[in-house]
């Protein structure tokens, strides 16, 4: 592969993800960076086709990029655009400060990639385990019915409804809720487990057996806490795009949950990964570019975007880069905790 195939690759991938039309020699000659005939332009086009790089959707048609074209470029030719310093400042306001609680950031991250890109965002969100509980309610709604609503330091609200065998008295939920805050106040989420629930079932059961259940629950939203949230905005974007399938899209939706397993792989920078080089990933003609996020130097979650192949990287990639960036700074607390990093230093490697 000479420089000259390289340049000729380039300017395919530029003029498809353009126009989203099969691209010709005609089209590429007229380029101001490609100083070479088009007889030599078709020769060079055909031998990336051969390669595997392109490939001729239609008989006498122009050429398109395959998946495997779309890596070379990425990995090898493409140089990210800089973000301008005022389109910095237009993220930070839609991101918002330091006093913005953690979950929201994240949540305005994505919805800032899905506005910019027009394509859906993607966020798995470890921040609640980095947390402690601050406060646990229970919450008389009914006849023998209480809600417990469970709120950590990040802002992450969790309640769950548990029916009694019988209708606590005053004394009764004053008691067990003196209980949970001496033991749970302030305890990290991520030190929560099956044991310390254990204890405490047993210690209020010696006090009430009926009371054991108001514990199960606060052990099942911890658990929730615990697990890795991934959510999906702006699927209508994936929907309405021409270039995927539906029902891929449908069903992908549907079991959004494999992607988990694709994002808790350790990796730094950003990562560009196409549909059809993993089964948690199952949308034909789809990629997905994503960055880690930090907490105090600690892997938090992923945020990225989910488009069709031909989307603009060179445009995209900056702006999750600097999302990510941005949002492991005012997560943390001081600088010296986030790892630098510009878009030159991404992993686009499957």
């Amino acid at each position: 592969m000479d420089g000259r195939k390289l340049k000729i690759l380039a300017a395919v991938v530029d003029e498809y993800v353009r126009t989203g039309e099969p691209v010709g020699s005609k089209a590429i000659s007229k380029l101001e960076n490609i100083n070479v005939s088009s007889a030599t332009i078709r020769n060079d086009m055909a031998a990336l086709e051969q390669m595997g790089y392109l490939e001729q959707p239609h008989t006498s048609a122009g050429r398109i990029p395959t998946f495997a074209g779309y890596r070379l470029y990425i990995d090898e030719i493409m140089t990210p655009s800089d973000l301008p310093d005022e389109e910095k400042s237009r993220l930070d306001e839609m991101l918002g400060g330091k006093d913005t609680p953690e979950e929201l950031l994240v949540q305005n991250a994505a919805a800032a990639l899905t506005e910019i890109t027009q394509c859906a965002a993607v966020v798995t969100n470890a921040v609640p385990r980095f947390s402690v509980i601050s406060k646990v309610e229970v919450i008389p709604t009914g006849k023998r019915l209480y809600v417990i609503l469970l709120i950590t330091s990040s802002g992450s609200i969790k309640n769950k409804a548990c029916r009694l065998e019988f209708d606590l008295s005053h004394e009764q939920l004053e008691f067990f809720t003196k209980y949970v805050e001496e033991n749970l106040s302030g305890v990290s989420v991520d030190e929560l487990s099956d044991e310390m629930f254990d204890k405490m079932v047993a210690a209020v059961s010696a006090y009430m057996v009926s009371l054991s259940p108001l514990v199960r629950g606060i052990c099942e939203l911890s658990e929730d806490l615990r697990q890795q949230e991934l959510t999906i905005s702006g699927g209508e974007k994936l929907l309405s795009c021409e270039d995927l399938d539906k029902m891929e899209v449908v069903r992908f939706i549907e079991h959004k949950d494999e992607l988990s397993e694709l994002l808790e792989g350790t990796f730094s920078g950003i990562q560009v990964k196409f549909g059809s080089e993993s089964d948690s990933f199952a949308i034909g003609n789809s990629s997905l570019i994503v960055s880690k996020y930090r907490k105090d130097g600690k892997e938090a979650g992923s945020l990225g975007v989910i488009g069709p192949m031909r989307v603009d990287y060179k445009k995209i990639i900056p702006y999750v880069d600097y999302l990510t960036q941005k949002i492991s700074y005012l997560m943390s607390e001081s600088e010296g905790d986030i790892i630098s990093g510009t878009v030159d230093d991404y992993d686009s490697k499957p």
